[in-house]
């Protein structure tokens, strides 16, 4: 569920480790794979995954919003296999792994990703009877003020 904390979480947790001395790179999943991407098409994608490698965790921010062309989940499926139970990798999703699918499209490349995923893991699920933060805190403003309109609709009027 969007909003809930989990990039929040994983920022906490990244920070801390960086304080423990870990090496951590904290990066939205469409950038890694984009610069995945940029790096098999150059013919350097071995040298990428080395250079990724160097980080003690990789905190890949969002992996639900990214739909992966056939390419693009390859990239990705590599890179998970490739720090499978050598590197850690903390990942944030708005995607149960039942719907991994719409990530990885083939069947059974999305078994053999969240195969890698799950094994070894702590997972922490933020449940459907979770509020999202932001709409909680404009619930709040709105009971603060119930005369103001919501900002979707002061937003169309200033238009």
């Amino acid at each position: 569920m969007p909003g809930t904390g989990k990039t929040h979480l994983l920022a906490a947790l990244g920070y801390e480790w960086v304080n423990n001395n870990y090496s951590v790179l904290f990066t939205p999943t469409y950038k890694l794979v984009d610069g995945l991407l940029r790096a098999k098409r150059d013919y350097a994608l071995e040298p990428e995954l080395r250079r990724l490698d160097r980080f003690d965790v990789v905190i890949l921010d969002d992996i639900g919003y990214v739909q992966q062309s056939r390419e693009e989940m390859e990239v990705l499926f590599t890179f998970l296999a490739e720090r499978y139970e050598r590197r850690s990798v903390a990942i944030t999703s708005n995607l149960v792994f039942s719907e991994w699918n719409q990530i990885f499209k083939d069947p059974l490349t999305t078994a053999a990703a969240i195969d890698r995923v799950v094994h070894h893991s702590t997972i922490l699920e933020f449940g459907p009877d979770m509020t999202s933060f932001r709409a909680e805190q404009a619930n709040r403003r709105q009971r603060r003020s119930p005369d103001a309109a919501p900002a979707t609709q002061q937003t169309a009027e200033a238009a």
